[in-house]
Order: structure tokens, then sequence, then C-alpha cells
């Protein structure tokens, strides 16, 4: 179970790295579904180019990145979904968050060998900002995370900081913020890195001959309500603990 400590320190420095979340057998089920998705995708117009555009990089380093990302991941398999309520990570929102935790939405990012794309310097926030900050994102580790391969980064105590403003709302300055200021987080598959959307984060290119996988799902408090009509889609709304007293409202914005 999560401890009283492990809540301090995500309190005083909005992450937390979690380890041995899931077991091996969890894992292999996970990294067979994300090849799958991506197997389906190829040839099809939902095949997609994620790589961050902007002056952080020139553009023969943007050619030459790829980043393969898929919303709503519990969607296309049951074994995200399995992830998403598993008793572990249950446990651990409930102590980071509170009783009453809802899923906001899931996706997988896909960093492939020797040429996986950054993500530069940013918070969650601008993408679906909430009221009340309450919104934490899960991102679990399918493969073994180093510098090389491009472990996620983040800048311990920045969420008291509170919204920044970004460029073109995607990312920070990197002149400001570049990602050497960064705590890299490395992990080991099964690993869970739990950060406040409000935490600064993000990650070098995979520049290693191994691929690096994640998971994310982003839970929040149902009460904490979005504060703009954005990143609204029909993935969001399954409660992990507790209940959504919120429900009947909620159910009104949804259908807007």
């Amino acid at each position: 179970m999560i401890s009283q400590s492990d809540i301090d320190f995500y309190k005083e420095n909005g992450y937390l790295l979690a380890k041995g979340v899931f077991t091996e057998a969890e894992v292999e089920d996970m990294r067979e579904a994300v090849d799958a998705i991506i197997r389906r995708a190829a040839g099809s117009k939902y095949d997609k180019n994620h790589v961050w555009q902007g002056d952080y990089l020139g553009d023969e380093d943007v050619r030459k990145l790829v980043l393969k990302g898929f919303h709503d991941v519990h969607y296309h398999h049951a074994a995200f979904t399995r992830a998403a309520i598993h008793p572990r990570m249950a446990d651990i929102v409930r102590g980071l968050i509170g009783p009453n935790v809802m899923l906001h939405h899931s996706k997988m990012l896909v960093k492939p060998p020797e040429k996986g794309a950054a993500f530069p310097l940013h918070q969650d926030y601008p993408y679906f900002p909430h009221a009340n900050h309450t919104m934490t994102a899960a991102s679990v580790y399918l493969d073994d995370a180093t510098e090389e391969n491009g472990a996620i980064g983040v800048i311990p105590g920045s969420h008291k900081l509170g919204p920044l403003p970004h460029v073109g709302r995607h990312y920070l300055d990197h002149r400001e913020y570049p990602i050497s200021r960064a705590t890299i987080c490395c992990a080991e598959k099964g690993d869970v890195l739990f950060f406040n959307y409000l935490t600064v984060h993000g990650s070098n290119a995979n520049r290693s001959p191994r691929p690096r996988r994640n998971v994310l799902f982003q839970y929040r408090d149902p009460l904490d309500p979005p504060t703009v009509d954005t990143h609204v889609d029909w993935g969001m709304g399954l409660m992990i603990t507790g209940e959504n007293a919120d429900y009947f409202d909620f159910r009104v914005r949804m259908n807007k």
C-alpha cells in the first residue's frame, strides 16, 4: 500500500516513482496490445507522427524523429482497462488524489529505437485545465527507461509555481526550461511515474537501440471541474475509486 511518506513526497515534489506496480506478465500483455494498435494503424489514415514541432529542434532533426501516440487505449484493448483500474494503481491514486478518483483519459506513447522524438519541458495543464488541479498522470513503463532511451524527467516542486506561460500552448520556452534542468526518472518495466499536471516534465530523444514504450493514464477528482471545454472525448468518466457525486452534471457537460 502507498505510505504516508510517499504521499508527503508527492505533495512536496509533485511526482512519485512507484516501483513494481505491474508484474512482468501484465507488462507483456500491454506490450502486445501496444504492438497490435500500431499494426492496425499502419497504412491507415490514423497512422500519424506526433513529433513536437518548435525551435528547440532543427528541421532536419524533426524529419528524422518519430513518436507514435494514440488516445483512449482502454477502448482499444482490455489490457489497458485492467491496468487503469488495477488494485495497486487504485491504491496509489486514492492516496494522491483522495477517496474519489475518475479516469480522464488514457494514451500510449512509443519512442522507436534510435529515432524516438523528445518531449520538451512542459506542463499538461494547458491541454485540460481544471479548477482544483487534482489532475494526476500515471505513466506506466513498459520498457526499462534510462537517459539514453528517453526516460521522463521532472522538475521537483515545479507544481507549486502554478500554471506557466507556454509557447503555443504546447511547451515551455526551452531557453528558460532546458531538459538539463530536469531530474531524470530512470525506471524498470512495471514501474509507474505519477506526477501532477502542473509538474514540469519532458524527455530527451531515444538514441538507444531499444524502444521506450509508455502507457499513460490521467486521473482526477470528479468534483474538480474543467475550467475550459477542451480535451473532451468519449474515453473519460470511468470511476476508479469511490463515487461520482457530480454524475448528473457530468453527463450534461459531456452531452453538450
